[in-house]
């Protein structure tokens, strides 16, 4: 028992070690771009003044406030502590700490995009089952269809589908907005609107965000689903093939409860580590959801980012998410190693 404690808890440090450097290499090759795309001080103090009208002191003031004429590794050794402590300087867009912004974006796409990931598992679980237990009929056959065409499609124009058959065309859930634009937010007590709405027991407005999250979510989860149904029905016919799978059907077990009560918890486990790549996509997938749904999150944040030209608001945006693909990467792992015993902890 002891041993097993022991080597958990070296399993933990070094996966925890992994996530630091990944994490420091992320943080490197955002520096590294940063200097190619602005090579010079002038340059990079353009970018935070973020206005084409300035003075020759002024720039020279944001190089010495910002140490920009600083030899690279003093600049990088700032840069990194300036990550570490959330510091990103002024948006140059709205001469705000970035930090403000992003506290305020965040909880708003990571709120629906919880939703999409629990959802596209769910989807792609119960699919990928089905596949296995009908494998090489008419089942199966409908899913690979189905999820291969949800693959293949861009997700802006999957969006934009849903967008017009149920919003424009069906007039069932409505087209934009996160809700509805005359009824007034809660006062944001977490950041995050359904839970400040049911805090404040603001259920008209919770009602409101629920309907316009549909769409957004759901967009998502088609999206992505094919990944965990392909891994699910891979996994399921891996286990369906074990001999003691196969002496629990020679004894009578229908094949209903072989599959829940067996079959299901056995191939379930690599679809914990899946769920970690499947939150990076998700994250990514927002940016442009975000856009066609008017959803201000993020993602509507980070696009309307890059179409300004703010490089301070990108390059936070770009560590925050990398940041939260590794921890979702490190949560994945610490599950995996709990879920299945027999994994080696290495």
């Amino acid at each position: 028992m002891k041993s097993m404690q022991s080597n958990f808890i070296f399993f933990l440090i070094r996966r925890i070690i992994n996530a630091l450097v990944t994490l420091v290499l992320l943080v490197l090759l955002v520096f590294v771009l940063i200097h190619v795309i602005l090579p010079t001080p002038q340059a990079m103090a353009k970018v935070y003044i973020g206005s084409q009208h300035y003075t020759t002191a002024e720039l020279n003031s944001v190089i010495e406030r910002y140490g920009l004429n600083q030899p690279l590794y003093v600049q990088f050794f700032r840069y990194v502590i300036d990550v570490f402590t959330g510091n990103f300087g002024l948006d140059s867009l709205y001469k705000v700490p970035e930090m403000q912004l992003l506290d305020k974006f965040i909880p708003i796409t990571l709120e629906f995009v919880l939703i999409a990931t629990a959802l596209q598992v769910v989807i792609g679980v119960f699919a990928g089952g089905v596949a296995a237990m009908y494998r090489g009929g008419v089942p199966d056959w409908i899913i690979k269809v189905l999820y291969l065409i949800a693959w293949a499609a861009p997700v802006f124009l999957l969006a934009t589908l849903m967008q017009f058959a149920f919003a424009y065309d069906l007039k069932v859930l409505p087209a934009l907005n996160m809700a509805n634009p005359v009824l007034v937010p809660p006062k944001p007590i977490t950041g995050y609107p359904l839970i400040d709405a049911a805090i404040e027991g603001d259920w008209p407005y919770f009602d409101s965000l629920l309907t316009h999250m549909v769409l957004p979510v759901l967009a998502i989860a088609i999206a992505g689903f094919g990944l965990t149904t392909r891994i699910m029905r891979s996994s399921a016919v891996e286990v369906f093939d074990k001999d003691y799978v196969k002496l629990a059907y020679m004894k009578g077990l229908s094949g209903g409860k072989e599959f829940f009560g067996t079959v299901f918890r056995n191939a379930l486990i690599p679809i914990v580590t899946l769920t970690a790549i499947q939150f990076g996509f998700a994250v990514s997938g927002a940016v442009v959801i975000e856009d066609v749904f008017l959803y201000k999150g993020m993602g509507f944040f980070l696009y309307q980012s890059v179409t300004s030209m703010d490089y301070v608001a990108i390059i936070a945006t770009t560590i925050i998410v990398g940041i939260s693909v590794i921890i979702a990467n490190f949560a994945a792992d610490l599950l995996y190693a709990v879920v299945d015993p027999r994994v080696k902890l290495e």
